[in-house]
């Protein structure tokens, strides 16, 4: 059966395990449980809107995970089905980005493709940040300089409490020689970020919102 989750939604539907795992290690009501199990499966498959009878037998057994045995188990399971990001080539990055000579890109055979939902990178050398995503089937890249503060806050991509930087982009304003600056405060760390995502919406609007 071909692939049908994306990355995301496999984070959320683990989030939904970890929240059985803690329900059973604290609750002993079985009305609870049974309410905590229905709620799990509900959330999940709405995630999908219309699914196929094969798709729900496989989202199905999560109402069965009750320990951190259980979950990896069914999420071993689940991962297969997990649709990879769309791979890209060194050269494909470098395009995106014209204006910048010698951009240094990161090592794509490093990155597991079924864990991410976008691609970002930082250049040291001068403090910027690159991030590259599939928007409306087509490849974007975004680039801004970052500033680390050192301190966690919250995320404008995950909305998770992390480490997390000034992400700002400059863009040509109306008037000749202006420039306006757009940005917010995202994870200094990509990859942690990208399994924090429980949903793209997030992501996609602050990479529109920076383009125009």
């Amino acid at each position: 059966m071909d692939p049908f989750i994306r990355s995301d939604q496999f984070n959320f539907i683990k989030r939904q395990t970890d929240i059985l795992i803690n329900g059973h290690s604290t609750v002993n009501e079985i009305n609870v449980l049974n309410a905590l199990k229905l709620l799990a499966k509900e959330k999940v498959f709405n995630l999908f809107g219309e699914m196929s009878e094969e798709q729900q037998q496989i989202i199905e057994p999560i109402i069965g995970v009750e320990d951190r045995d259980g979950a990896e188990k069914y999420l071993f399971q689940l991962r297969s089905y997990v649709i990879p990001f769309k791979e890209v080539t060194e050269q494909t990055l470098k395009k995106l980005f014209p204006k910048v000579k010698k951009l240094k890109v990161p090592k794509l055979d490093k990155l597991d493709l079924k864990e991410i939902s976008y691609i970002s990178w930082i250049d040291e050398g001068s403090s910027k940040k690159y991030l590259v995503a599939w928007l409306n089937n087509k490849l974007v890249g975004l680039s801004g300089t970052f500033t680390k503060i050192n301190k966690k806050g919250i995320c404008a991509l995950c909305h998770r409490h992390e480490e997390v930087g000034m992400f700002l982009s400059e863009k040509k304003g109306a008037i000749k020689d202006t420039f306006t600056k757009k940005g917010n405060y995202i994870c200094y760390d990509s990859y942690k970020c990208n399994l924090n995502l429980v949903e793209v919406d997030k992501l996609y609007d602050f990479i529109e919102r920076l383009k125009k």
